[in-house]
């Protein structure tokens, strides 16, 4: 039974409820965060209906104070993050001709400010214990672009220059970081896209010819903070169903 405390940006939404679930099953004591305004209880009731326990954090992960003064109730609260999943993100879609500068920046503050936010607020715990495991989300968009999505895309590509940069910085003290970009997962999200779009535009699009379900994804986030993947660092994996290979 592991001993390791994981931390989960975004905890509380479709991937991030999978990937907790993922690591409480792996026996990590996991803990959540959620946006200040949101309430989480029904969540957590619902989750511990089904036997699985979390412990929630309000954070605003764009917010560098935020980011800290969270570290600081964690560390208070007995616990020492040592897998940090930096999962929280947003979208704010439109072409590029009508992107306005508040979508663009919304997008950079959640995406890609919240990876040195979090990340920051978390790696001396880390570096004390010599051992860690970041694991930054990123997307398919981030690697082959789409269409409407210049904010969104640019954080994605700018999360895998991150990862690899830590990994290098890290590498030495026990401590690996690596990202992964999803290609489209049944979500929330996803559920949203009316069923021509989806059957006769995104589908056909992926070879599998499918869309990927959450725990898949959370089983690779699972290895990658595991004992086992200790030999893993630098690396973005690809999890899209065939959609883009490189």
């Amino acid at each position: 039974m592991t001993t390791h405390t994981a931390l989960i940006t975004g905890g509380t939404g479709g991937l991030g409820t999978a990937f907790a679930r993922a690591l409480h099953d792996s026996g990590y004591t996991v803990l959540v965060t959620h946006l200040p305004q949101e309430n989480p209880q029904a969540w957590l009731a619902q989750q511990a209906a089904e036997g699985y326990t979390f412990k929630a954090y309000p954070v605003d992960v764009s917010d560098f104070d935020s980011a800290q003064a969270l570290a600081q109730t964690v560390q208070a609260d007995g616990y020492v993050v040592d897998v940090l999943v930096n999962n929280a993100g947003i979208t704010r879609d439109a072409s590029f001709k009508k992107m306005t500068k508040q979508a663009w920046d919304e997008v950079m503050g959640v995406n890609l400010d919240s990876m040195f936010n979090m990340t920051k607020a978390f790696i001396e715990g880390m570096l004390a214990k010599k051992w860690g495991r970041i694991i930054n989300i990123a997307s398919i968009s981030g690697i082959a672009g789409n269409f409407g999505q210049a904010n969104y895309a640019s954080t994605k590509a700018g999360i895998t220059g991150f990862t690899k940069t830590l990994a290098l910085e890290f590498a030495s003290k026990g401590i690996t970081v690596n990202s992964i970009s999803p290609g489209f997962f049944r979500t929330n999200m996803t559920a949203a896209i009316p069923a021509d779009v989806m059957n006769n535009v995104l589908l056909p699009k992926i070879p599998v010819g499918r869309l990927g379900e959450p725990e898949e994804l959370a089983g690779l986030v699972a290895f990658m903070a595991s004992e086992k993947a200790g030999f893993l660092t630098g690396a973005n994996v690809n999890m899209n169903g065939g959609q883009y290979m490189l």
